[in-house]
């Protein structure tokens, strides 16, 4: 044990993640209500979609107003373990809450991840300050943040511990940040059940993986199609953030020309199904998450669509998370391939659920553990085939720009 390590050490460290964890457990379960209270307005009052421009200037002033110092966001919290610094500010967590939920109030493509992330974060980093946590317990703090936050939004502590511990950089492990990551991804998720939030309920039937070859070449081309479109998504994020900047050097100004081809799109295509968190919705036969695992309605093109719409939304300064939009796509084109490889449509949609964010945040092994946690532990050989291979397929980048090559820290 380290010298600095004393008994007094661990007593502060444990303490701050238990208040934490139960903290980031509230703030996901109000989040989490605030968002279904704010997409069922949306859906009563379809008018919304045209006060997107308006929406967007509040969110880019409020940030310019009231963010500086946290507008890195989830890059800011993966910097600050690697290399403690200023600090991950307090007002992060409610200034991504707010802005959020004004985003997906108006129809902004956008997920949820980001802001539970970095509403767990923000809690580790006033917390730390509190009891006074520095070096080694401010980075496993930082860490158990971000599993209590990823944990209780979805409802998947185990892929929470393990996706705060991989995330960091590329192809490594932070091993000893498991136990405080598992400890305090199980209280957040618990206390955010406790206030009565639960969680989008998925099927995918036993598909045993002896003997079925063909599947497994089918499963292996549908995971490489996984992997293309998780680097189309991040190549994509990343050249339409600098673009706009280029194109549009005002700040306030990006979203609202943002929303304006968000508004024109819609009005193109005919349908609102792109626009918000895409889990469900009152329209009968949209395209949505829970949809794309029975064989009928079909959308083949809804998973690209969906791409489109959350790039726009989230490169010109709109907030929210990637990941619920990449899980659309993954479950989307999931359900497109099924019927041209002649696969099961509820297990393609599931694999690719989980390995379009496998590949986008460069986090195999927690993905793998997320299929186990939502649909089953039977069918953990495909989750684990899917994850690997679209990762491999998707190149060295990821979402997250602050996340290091192993060796780099």
């Amino acid at each position: 044990m380290n010298t600095s390590e004393t008994p007094s050490w661990w007593a502060r460290l444990i303490l701050a993640l238990a208040v934490m964890a139960a903290a980031t457990g509230s703030a996901v379960a109000l989040f989490l209500w605030s968002l279904d209270a704010v997409t069922r307005l949306r859906f009563d009052h379809p008018w919304l979609l045209y006060a997107l421009p308006v929406a967007g200037v509040v969110v880019a002033g409020l940030y310019q107003w009231l963010g500086r110092g946290v507008e890195g966001g989830n890059n800011l919290l993966i910097d600050q373990i690697h290399e403690p610094g200023g600090g991950v500010p307090l007002k992060m967590a409610p200034l991504i809450l707010v802005t959020t939920i004004i985003t997906h109030l108006c129809g902004g493509s956008a997920g949820r991840e980001g802001t539970a992330v970095q509403m767990g974060g923000s809690l580790a980093g006033g917390f730390a300050q509190w009891f006074r946590l520095e070096g080694t317990a401010l980075r496993l703090l930082l860490m158990a943040g971000i599993a209590a936050g990823f944990g209780a939004v979805f409802g998947t502590p185990l892929a929470g511990t393990v996706f705060a511990a991989e995330v960091l950089a590329v192809g490594h492990l932070r091993a000893r940040a498991l136990a405080p990551c598992l400890a305090a991804a199980l209280v957040g998720d618990w206390v955010c059940h406790a206030w009565g939030i639960g969680h989008t309920v998925y099927h995918v039937a036993d598909h045993p993986v002896h003997l079925e070859w063909m599947l497994v070449l089918k499963v292996l081309l549908a995971s490489a199609a996984f992997g293309l479109a998780a680097a189309a998504f991040v190549r994509l994020s990343h050249a339409a953030s600098t673009g706009w900047k280029k194109v549009c050097p005002s700040v306030l100004l990006r979203p609202v020309l943002a929303a304006g081809v968000i508004i024109a799109l819609t009005a193109v295509l005919g349908t609102r199904d792109y626009l918000g968190l895409g889990v469900w919705s009152v329209e009968p036969g949209a395209a949505v998450i829970p949809g794309f695992f029975a064989a009928d309605p079909a959308h083949p093109w809804a998973w690209a669509w969906k791409l489109v719409f959350t790039v726009i939304t989230l490169s010109s300064g709109f907030k929210g998370g990637e990941v619920t939009p990449l899980f659309f796509i993954g479950a989307g084109l999931g359900h497109a391939l099924a019927g041209p490889l002649a696969a099961p449509v509820d297990l393609m949609a599931g694999l690719g659920f989980i390995a379009v964010f496998a590949g986008a945040t460069n986090t195999p092994l927690a993905c793998t553990l997320m299929g186990v946690e939502l649909f089953g532990a039977a069918n953990a050989p495909w989750f684990a085939i899917a994850c690997f291979t679209a990762r491999w397929c998707s190149g060295r980048g990821g979402i997250y720009t602050a996340q290091r090559a192993v060796g780099e820290g």
